[in-house]
């Protein structure tokens, strides 16, 4: 294991203790996420991939007409590995709950039985095949956000390391003021303030983080400060929901000038479910779509 993955792997298990002491009622999901996310670190050291080449021409025209560099159905995925991490995925889930270890079962079997096809079912994921996976949940009776979910974090470790060699491509001179990741065109999950309070967005696709402006909304490039607010709890000044009121969009915020412990993104994403339903219950939409919600 490399310095950097040690590192990241203590940081996941870091950032999960810190928010079970916090916020004791998600300690049974960050059980299943903490194992789910050092399984992926485990993956990512196995997965092969040939890099994704990018003429000069093209990646002119990308820079000059503010394209992401790929489309999402152009990422390379290790099958194998996937295919592996999405039965291992499966084992944890059949831990976790009754109604994902029901999914995960039906899942198992189909693969086995020949029924579930692990690389065409990663391609729909590229592809958001969304007919697809109405279909297939259809097929095996389960969940099709559940299949999904699966699916998609089963090839987030190939996803993440495409994503980090083509990042050498984004020119670092002309910061990507964009709403949309500047690798894939996927929303931000996540918004993070860092340092003197710059702002980066958080790929929910790919998991690219890029800095943006600060009064700004992602979804529908709104920078008009009057119809722009966010909301957030005494208890929790580290955190906080920004509001749009002409899209009627959100985006969690991650202070980490305020949160004095560490900080892994995916963590704070799945341990701030309870600002999602504040936001929802207040007639807020995420702007992700459903089954790349964690």
């Amino acid at each position: 294991m490399s310095e950097k993955e040690s590192m990241t792997a203590d940081r996941i298990k870091e950032s999960v203790a810190a928010v079970k002491a916090e916020r004791p009622a998600y300690e049974e999901i960050l059980d299943f996420y903490e194992k789910l996310f050092l399984a992926q670190e485990v993956i990512k050291r196995q997965v092969q991939l040939e890099p994704i080449k990018i003429s000069e021409e093209i990646l002119s025209v990308k820079r000059e007409e503010n394209f992401p560099l790929i489309n999402k159905e152009d990422f390379t995925v290790d099958t194998k590995a996937s295919r592996g991490l999405l039965r291992e995925i499966c084992r944890l889930a059949a831990e976790a709950n009754e109604m994902l270890a029901e999914a995960a079962l039906k899942i198992v079997d189909a693969l086995d039985k020949g029924t579930l096809d692990a690389p065409v079912l990663f391609s729909k994921v590229l592809n958001e095949d969304d007919a697809y996976f109405d279909e297939a949940a259809k097929k095996l009776e389960t969940d099709k956000k559940i299949l999904a979910f699966m699916a998609y974090f089963s090839m987030k470790p190939s996803i993440s390391l495409c994503a980090e060699q083509l990042a050498t491509y984004l020119d670092k001179e002309v910061p990507w003021k964009r709403g949309y990741c500047p690798i894939c065109g996927g929303p931000p999950v996540l918004s993070i303030l860092r340092g003197e309070g710059e702002r980066s967005l958080l790929c929910s696709f790919c998991g690219h983080e890029w800095q943006t402006q600060r009064i700004y909304c992602p979804f529908c490039d709104n920078n008009e400060q009057k119809t722009l607010h966010y909301f957030f709890s005494e208890e929790e000044k580290g955190y906080r929901v920004d509001a749009c009121d002409k899209c009627k969009k959100y985006i969690k915020t991650v202070d980490t000038r305020e949160v004095k412990r560490p900080v892994h993104p995916f963590v704070e994403q799945i341990s701030t479910l309870h600002l999602d339903l504040i936001a929802q219950e207040q007639g807020l939409e995420s702007g992700i779509p459903i089954w790349l919600r964690m």
